[in-house]
């Protein structure tokens, strides 16, 4: 035990003679396991809000009735199964706004709810009182009381003019939800009569009649899980694509742990030749080596879990604002995570540089003595593994081709980009070596040809930050690529959806039909257009099947992917509908095919005529004829309407509009407002992802300085025979800053098609993949060109310090290699 503890001292030692070093190690693994555990820290708080939102209806053996094809339920036959003797409690469930912002509004009856439902403390003794005498409360969790901007007692008026009880914050409340007492809810979403679920135990006691003895075939039985396991398929993509961006993260910091170890060794050369020399064992060196490691990875790893914990606290509103926007999915504003998630961040990080440094391990333990005595005994070795590394990135590009071309599921497609990716950062130094070995051959002046010798001589030591650099360009590139693609088309997309002049919703069905009989009057009206949508599922996926009628103004505008001849006519007649491009492809529906359609009485047959885009809709999508949807689906509401106007009469009909029916509308917008939204919910969805792609520039910047710096030293070597021989500080300084530029160009420039070729496989495979929508592929020319320009500013501020340390270095440093006979 005390040759090993000894050994690790001084190990350790080393440490405080090469602070630079010491810190890249450090740097580098911290920021590593940030990117990482900040990652998932918003997956797994994501992940908690979802489960608490499910949990409201499915915890303690209590499960829901619903309609078996959709839609509410009459509150009679709640009535006529409680006197069946079923102990059901009727539940209302529907959307509000408030200034514009949804909410969810549940009303329930706390009377009989089943024991172990979580609705917030409502049924506690001390609060039930409160919750049923008039005016009643609205409950509410604390965040959504600060995002109310209201103090707690204050009556909220929803837009439409109802107003709310009393507002009340429970800590046990979800995100984004207004409880209140299910009369009030009828009144406010105008579903007099009306229930969303009834909710049971699963046992009713004995006697009691089955129910389709009761409700006949009106109902089916709500699995526990069916809510959370929706949610979470919803949203499993965009947190795989987030778990993916953290670990390619993570992996771009490793490269430093790697490099910074792997240069280390080299500088301590004379440390292990001499352990070795007075008996220490290889044995013992590698374990002393591995307990200095996880040493310091618990160090670094601790850092980097409070780095990630104030990351995932800065990415979180955006974060939130993506899932509303896009699954209309609320998560608590605050970040609360269990001990776990610290435990396997530090874990993640003691195993990340265990794994970094398993190669430099490995070369220690089977490094000979002697040949350890021997300066840069670790570059040698590291020809070796370069050719190893080369041999790997073959198996990787092959890896990518079959995943590719024979994989299918959003793993192989990320396995695919994964190959392709190290296949190409592990060939890397090979393309490099090959590039410097051409210019040395086509070389005649002495100072050029040592300039490329030297630079093939430096390349091992460089090249794990070329390789982090390789991976951050590219995937700059790739990302990049695909976001200004999807703004391209997005922007295309709402160019053609949005084309009416003013969209508003109405506060009830009756309030619309006055609404609507008013703007019949107005000459400055073109056309009134109604729009209506009712939920289904198709094969256990949640659809919107939306109505609207077949106006000019869609058949001239209605984007479509590909459709049928006469489309539209088997669409006005009920006899074809549209589906989006997901539900086509998840459906495997084409053109001609016939879709069994669950309605509110029976099933509707009708045939698939057309095929159109729904970028950004986790949901799939049926478009019917509007006299359609209200034939077999009649319950459902008819609010919302698209008004085609001349656009100079826009604001005049707006205003005509607010001054006559005031609280009666709902929401109305024009256009262009639509339009802003859309594209602020389209910035704040990549928001995340463009912070990530920014760090992940950071830490290959830090790669690169950290080499330089670390080689700084060991460069004298080189450095001071050609300097003997007449070559100033200065001129071997602009040498040193050249070499860099090359480099980094060069693997710039290799990463323009790498990241191409990932941008394919995000817009052709992931998204196809993850969502069931594929974007077209765009090639922007003045994006790449910004990238290698980033990557030559990249190069330049990371070889500033160690250019000048080059310059200040004294001729007594420079003499003191002939000295020592180096």
């Amino acid at each position: 035990m005390r040759p090993f503890l000894w050994t690790l001292v001084a190990l350790l030692s080393h440490w405080r003679r090469h602070p630079a070093n010491f810190a890249a190690l450090l740097v580098g693994l911290a920021i590593a396991t940030a990117l990482w555990s900040g990652v998932q820290a918003l997956n797994q708080h994501a992940r908690a809000s979802y489960d608490r939102a499910a949990s409201l209806f499915g915890t303690a053996g209590v499960q829901s009735l619903v309609a078996a094809r959709g839609g509410l339920i009459s509150q009679d036959l709640f009535v006529k199964l409680r006197l069946a003797g079923w102990k059901v409690s009727p539940v209302l469930e529907g959307t509000i706004r408030i200034r514009g912002a949804p909410f969810q509004l549940i009303g329930i009856e706390p009377l009989s709810l089943p024991r172990g439902t979580e609705f917030a403390g409502v049924t506690d003794e001390n609060a039930l009182g409160d919750f049923l005498e008039p005016p009643g409360r609205t409950i509410v969790a604390p965040e959504t009381l600060r995002e109310l901007a209201a103090p707690e007692g204050a009556s909220i008026v929803v837009d439409g003019g109802k107003t709310l009880p009393p507002i009340k914050a429970l800590s046990g409340a979800s995100p984004g939800i207004l409880v209140v007492d299910i009369g009030v809810a009828q009144a406010v979403l105008d579903r007099t009569g009306q229930v969303s679920r009834l909710i049971f135990k699963e046992s009713s006691g004995d006697g009691v009649p089955s129910l389709a003895g009761v409700a006949g075939d009106a109902l089916r039985v709500l699995p526990p899980r069916e809510e959370a396991s929706d949610m979470r398929r919803l949203t499993d993509s965009f947190h795989l694509n987030l778990t993916a961006f953290g670990l390619l993260a993570f992996l771009v910091g490793l490269f430093i742990v790697h490099a910074a170890f792997g240069l280390a060794f080299e500088q301590r050369l004379a440390m292990v030749r001499t352990l070795r020399s007075v008996g220490v064992s290889a044995r013992i060196l590698v374990a002393a080596m591995f307990g200095e490691l996880t040493l310091l990875a618990l160090i670094a790893g601790g850092a980097g879990m409070g780095l990630g914990y104030g990351l995932a606290a800065a990415l979180l509103p955006d974060m939130a604002a993506s899932l509303d926007g896009l699954y209309g999915v609320r998560v608590a504003g605050r970040l609360t995570l269990d001990p776990a998630w610290w435990i396997s961040g530090l874990g993640i990080a003691v195993i990340g540089a265990l794994a970094a440094a398993a190669g430099g391990l490995f070369k220690a333990f089977h490094l000979p003595v002697l040949i350890a005595a021997q300066p840069f005994a670790w570059g040698r070795a590291e020809q070796i593994f370069l050719r190893r590394r080369s041999i790997l990135g073959c198996f990787g590009l092959a890896a990518a081709l079959v995943a590719f071309l024979y994989g299918k599921g959003l793993y192989a497609a990320f396995g695919g980009i994964a190959g392709l990716l190290l296949g190409a950062a592990l060939l890397l130094p090979l393309l490099l070596a090959g590039a410097l070995r051409l210019g040395e051959k086509t070389s005649s002046a002495p100072l050029a040809q040592w300039f490329w010798a030297d630079s093939q001589q430096q390349l091992p030591g460089l090249s794990l930050a070329l390789m982090a650099l390789l991976l951050a360009l590219s995937t700059n590139v790739g990302v990049g690529a695909m976001v200004e693609g999807f703004r391209k088309t997005f922007t295309q997309w709402l160019d053609e959806r949005l084309i009416a002049e003013v969209y508003f919703e109405a506060a009830g069905d009756a309030e619309a039909r006055r609404i609507e009989s008013w703007l019949e009057q107005r000459p400055d009206v073109a056309a009134i257009l109604p729009v209506s949508r009712a939920t289904i599922q198709l094969e256990h996926w949640p659809v919107d099947v939306v109505g609207m009628k077949p106006h000019e103004t869609y058949r001239q505008h209605f984007p479509m992917l590909s459709q049928v001849v006469g489309a539209w006519d088997e669409f006005e007649r009920g006899e074809g509908v549209f589906v989006s491009e997901q539900l086509a492809r998840r459906l495997d529906l084409a053109l001609g095919s016939m879709l069994e359609i669950p309605t509110s009485g029976d099933m509707w047959r009708a045939k698939v005529v057309g095929v159109f885009p729904d970028y950004g809709n986790p949901k799939g999508q049926l478009r019917v004829d509007f006299a359609s949807l209200m034939r077999h689906w009649s319950d459902t509401p008819r609010r919302a309407f698209s008004l085609r106007v001349a656009p100079k009469a826009v604001s005049n009909l707006i205003d005509a509009m607010q001054t006559e029916f005031g609280q009666q509308i709902a929401r109305i917008s024009d256009q262009a407002a639509l339009k802003r939204l859309s594209m602020t919910i389209f910035e704040r969805t990549f928001a995340v992802t463009a912070a990530l792609n920014i760090l992940m520039l950071v830490v290959s910047a830090i790669a690169l300085f950290a080499n330089l710096l670390t080689l700084g030293n060991v460069r004298l070597a080189q450095l001071a025979p050609v300097w003997a021989v007449g070559v100033t500080r200065g001129r071997l300084a602009q040498l040193e800053f050249l070499r860099v530029l090359l480099l980094t160009a060069a693997t710039s420039v290799l990463a323009l098609p790498l990241g191409l070729a990932l941008a394919w496989c995000l817009v052709a495979v992931v998204n196809v993949q993850a969502f069931g929508w594929r974007l077209p592929f765009h090639l922007f020319p003045a994006q790449l060109a910004q990238t290698i320009a980033l990557a030559l500013l990249t190069a330049a501020v990371a070889v500033v310090w160690p250019v000048i340390r080059l310059v200040r270095t004294t001729p007594a440093d420079l003499l003191k290699v002939f000295a020592n006979e180096r």
